[in-house]
């Protein structure tokens, strides 16, 4: 992306990122802040949420560091989460600096696109050129149902800001859950089809933090395809979930594609090629980890690059083969979503 990244392949002499199932690993979330302005039902409770103290949080320094040095075992992709990742202050300063990390092919941003209007130019001006935005309805009343925040007209400007100040690459990401998504799904489809937003509908995960999860309430990315085939035709795009999580289709009109990520009902895990960072600094290699690598600790207590790439190579072997939802033996993570990185 940026004019230091001349060369995107991993030198001969440098480790690369693979686990023991023989996945390697190009791709890195980096979550900047547990803080959010909204408080989605499927994400995080809806009073009296804890946050971290900002000291605890990785400085934008530290941040680099740590995509130094897994650039250079082959991480090629970032994408910078939160919460919400326009809460943390002067992120434009955060994206130039890992524009500037050599190796670093593709930086996007996750956001709920609430501060986008007032930021989307520094932010494209920065260089970050891709987004995902979350957005679940278009009704206003079930938007606020979701999201606890009576705020579609903001989240709409903050698209539309967006597109004007250049961003080409946006997707809408939409979790799909049974009795509310239904009535939702062809509003979006529309709105992404004539105004060039690819969508993206994700089964509802077990990482609410009031634990309503149940099985019951996914609504299955089969049957969102099914719902989507009563006004469109679709075809799939092969070997889609071998480059990331979702089954992707066309619309045989060539207007536009659509993503189905089922986390739930099958899992891409074979696939999987990426980790996460949370804004305290621990090293995550599943969502659903139980288990996490302090990297803060081992920055702040003197460590070098290379011990800081051994915890990462040693963390990244026993990389969880996949997320167990669907086994009897599956163990939600003690954090949300908000506090682990969308």
């Amino acid at each position: 992306m940026s004019a230091n990244n001349t060369d995107s392949a991993i030198q001969p002499n440098r480790r690369k990122l693979v686990d023991g199932m023989g996945r390697t690993i190009v791709n890195l979330r980096i979550s900047v802040t547990d803080r959010c302005n909204f408080r989605c039902t499927y994400c995080m409770p809806e009073h009296n949420v804890e946050f971290m103290e900002r000291s605890k949080l990785l400085t934008f320094e530290e941040i680099t560091r740590v995509v130094g040095v897994v650039s250079a075992m082959g991480i090629r992709r970032l994408r910078l989460t939160g919460g919400e990742p326009l809460m943390r202050k002067e992120l434009p300063v955060l994206v130039r600096m890992l524009r500037g990390v050599p190796g670093i092919d593709d930086l996007a941003m996750t956001t709920n696109a609430f501060f986008l209007k007032d930021q989307a130019k520094d932010l494209y001006d920065a260089g970050l050129k891709r987004l995902n935005v979350s957005l679940d309805a278009l009704n206003p009343e079930k938007f606020r149902d979701v999201n606890r925040k009576d705020c579609l007209k903001e989240v709409l400007a903050g698209l539309a800001r967006a597109r004007e100040v250049g961003f080409t690459s946006i997707k809408i990401n939409a979790v799909a859950m049974r009795n509310f998504s239904e009535s939702e799904i062809m509003s979006l489809i529309d709105m992404g089809r004539s105004q060039g937003f690819e969508m993206r509908f994700i089964e509802f995960m077990p990482l609410d933090a009031d634990k309503i999860w149940e099985r019951d309430k996914v609504l299955f990315g089969h049957e969102i395809v099914e719902l989507i085939q009563k006004k469109y035709d679709l075809v799939p795009i092969d070997n889609s979930r071998e480059i990331g999580p979702a089954s992707e289709y066309d619309f045989v009109d060539g207007k536009g594609k659509i993503g189905i990520i089922t986390a739930v009902s099958n899992p891409f895990c074979d696939h999987c090629n990426r980790i996460r960072m949370t804004a305290d600094g621990k090293l995550r290699t599943c969502l659903f980890s139980t288990s996490e690598t302090d990297l803060k600790a081992l920055i702040r207590g003197g460590a070098s690059d290379p011990e800081i790439e051994d915890a990462i190579a040693a963390a990244v072997w026993i990389k969880e083969p996949g997320h167990k939802i669907n086994l009897d033996s599956f163990e939600r993570p003690e954090r949300a979503m908000h506090a682990i990185g969308g």
